[in-house]
C-alpha cells in the first residue's frame, strides 16, 4: 500500500513488518500534515527509498528478507535521503552502529508519538534545501543581497551600510521613481522627517561612487521633489 505526496505535503516512507504500528503511524503522520507510504520488506523497502518520491524514511531494523541496517548502507550509497531508525533494538551500542551506518536520527520503541513528530520535523529541516541566493543584477551592477556585497563590473564597491540598503531598494524598483519617504522606510528603516537631508546625502555619496553608466547616462536620476530612480531593467 502507498500514499506518495498530496498537494504540497512532505512523503514520508515508513517500512517496518508490524502492519499495526505501520497503520498507527500512517493515521498520526497524516494529521500532522504528511503523505505516508509504507513498505513491510528490504527489497521492496529499498526499491520505494529509491524512487525520488520521499523526502524522509522512517526505518526498523529487524524486517524480513534482511537486515534494516544493511538496507541502510545500500541507501546511503546511492542517495542523501535521511533516515530515522526506529527500532526496538534501543541498546547504546545499536544506536551506534545505525548512526555510524548513516542513520540521522535513532529512536527506541516503545516511542512517544511526539517526540517522533518532533525528531521527523528536525531532520527535515536540516536537510531542507537552502534558499536561492538572493542576487540582483541591473547592467553592470550586482548585489548579493545576503552577503551584502556590491560589484560593478565584477569588482567590489565600498559602500556603506545606508548606501548598500538604498541601492538595492533603487535596484528592486529600477525604473521606477521611488519617493524619498519610501527610500527613508525601506533602506533606514524610519519615516522621513520634514527637514531630514539624510536620503539626499546618502544618495549623493551613492551616485558618486557608482558613476555613470559606460555611455555616460547617469545611474540614478534625481526626480525633483519626489524622489529618485534608477535607470535600467532589472534582472533577479
Amino acid at each position: 500500500m502507498m500514499q506518495v505526496e498530496q498537494g504540497n505535503a512532505p512523503s514520508l516512507l515508513v517500512i517496518d513488518d508490524d502492519i499495526e504500528l505501520c497503520g498507527m503511524l500512517r493515521s498520526l503522520l497524516e494529521m500532522e500534515q504528511f503523505a505516508v507510504a509504507v513498505r513491510h520488506d528490504v527489497v521492496s523497502g529499498l526499491a520505494e527509498a529509491l524512487s525520488g518520491r520521499h523526502r524522509l524514511v522512517v526505518l526498523d531494523i529487524m524486517l524480513p528478507g534482511g537486515d534494516g541496517r544493511a538496507l541502510l548502507r545500500d541507501l546511503r550509497t546511492r542517495t542523501a535521503i535521511p533516515v530515522i531508525m526506529l527500532t526496538a533494538r534501543g541498546e547504546a551500542t545499536d544506536r551506534i552502529s545505525g548512526l555510524e551506518d548513516g542513520a540521522d536520527d535513532y529512536l527506541a520503541k516503545p516511542f512517544n508519538p511526539g517526540e517522533l513528530i518532533a525528531r521527523i520535523r528536525a531532520v527535515l529541516r536540516r536537510h531542507a534545501p537552502p534558499a536561492p541566493a538572493d542576487i540582483i543584477v541591473v547592467g553592470d551592477i550586482t548585489v548579493e543581497v545576503a552577503n551584502r556585497r556590491a560589484l560593478r563590473d565584477g569588482v567590489s564597491m565600498d559602500l556603506t551600510s545606508a548606501e548598500f540598503d538604498l541601492l538595492v531598494v533603487l535596484l528592486r524598483r529600477a525604473g521606477d521613481c521611488v519617493t524619498r519617504d519610501d527610500l527613508s522606510q525601506q533602506a533606514l528603516g524610519r519615516p522621513m522627517g520634514p527637514v531630514d537631508r539624510s536620503i539626499d546625502n546618502h544618495m549623493s555619496n551613492l551616485r558618486r561612487k557608482l558613476g555613470p553608466h559606460a555611455d555616460g547616462r547617469e545611474r540614478i536620476r534625481n526626480i525633483r521633489s519626489v524622489g529618485y530612480c534608477y535607470t535600467g531593467s532589472s534582472h533577479v
